[in-house]
């Protein structure tokens, strides 16, 4: 109850734990189409790309702005997106060999260019590393106002291209018979990614953005197969792990956000992949003991099947 109340009433947290359910709704919704498309680690190679961003960003205008660095990451993610396609249709490399190249080549020269900054003279890059693993207490309302507004236009254009990116999920090759634009409907959702790795840079950083993306879908996954219920179900663990998360981190001193709003959407996995009906594994174990207690109940019942 003391929770709640904070929830309501403490500026901070209020902000911090909007943020994070925009950021859990949209990383969920957006998430869902990528792991159904088998491209999850493709969120992680984004949000790995967004830190070099992060820091030309603040090299070129000399602020941390959340605006400008969000912009910086979200350029720079969306150009690490498309070298992974680039790599792919144009040499032999494998999908996760592309991954890591990328993935690993981008973070480094971030981790470089953040280096260099922490290096220099110019006192106002104190807390840019914070981007690494998110610097959700920073949160305030302009910076919850940005973050709707991207989350309007990345769910804006799930709703309008639902049916579109379902039929290229399920069933590419179908689709492209159809003569749907797989390719640019395949970038879009690309993009898409980027727009929620922009969302969790402030509250999660780069190193965890991936999670989000993967954790709630992966969850939600256990527990239907209808898409819009799994979607839906994905943003509402999302939205859970980040209220959660940010209460949780409020309430118990030197507990930071970010980490712990991921360890709250990895309890959420780990619970759905034990007990969700049918995929959970208690349920299957259970139900192959059932099975087996009936096959001796019967071998039992008939002497005659007994070798």
């Amino acid at each position: 109850m003391g929770g709640l109340t904070e929830l309501l009433t403490d500026y901070t947290l209020r902000n911090v734990a909007l943020g994070s359910a925009l950021l859990g709704i949209t990383g969920g919704v957006i998430g869902g189409f990528t792991m159904l498309r088998r491209q999850s680690l493709l969120g992680d190679a984004v949000a790995h790309a967004a830190l070099p961003g992060v820091c030309l960003a603040f090299l070129l205008t000399g602020t941390k702005a959340p605006l400008w660095l969000l912009l910086g990451g979200g350029l720079s993610g969306w150009l690490g997106a498309l070298a992974v396609l680039a790599v792919l249709r144009q040499t032999r490399l494998s999908e996760d060999a592309a991954l890591g190249t990328v993935l690993s080549g981008f973070f480094g020269f971030g981790i470089t260019l953040l280096t260099y900054i922490q290096g220099g003279d110019n006192a106002n890059q104190a807390g840019l590393d914070k981007f690494l693993f998110g610097q959700a207490a920073t949160i305030v309302a302009a910076d919850v106002t940005t973050m709707a507004v991207l989350a309007a236009v990345g769910l804006g254009t799930v709703a309008l291209l639902f049916k579109e990116f379902k039929l290229l999920s399920f069933d590419p090759t179908y689709a492209a018979t159809l003569g749907y634009p797989t390719g640019r409907l395949g970038a879009l959702l690309t993009s898409l990614a980027v727009v929620a790795v922009m969302i969790g840079l402030q509250t999660v950083g780069v190193v965890l953005m991936a999670a989000m993306l993967i954790a709630p879908p992966a969850a939600a996954r256990q527990w239907t197969d209808h898409l819009g219920h799994m979607l839906g179900l994905s943003a509402l663990f999302g939205a859970a792990a980040g209220v959660s998360g940010a209460v949780i981190s409020a309430g118990t001193a030197n507990l930071p956000t970010g980490p712990v709003i991921i360890v709250v959407a990895s309890v959420l996995l780990l619970v759905s992949l034990l007990f969700a009906p049918r995929r959970g594994l208690v349920w299957a174990g259970l139900a192959h003991r059932r099975r087996a207690q009936a096959l001796r109940r019967h071998t039992r019942a008939t002497p005659e099947a007994q070798p």
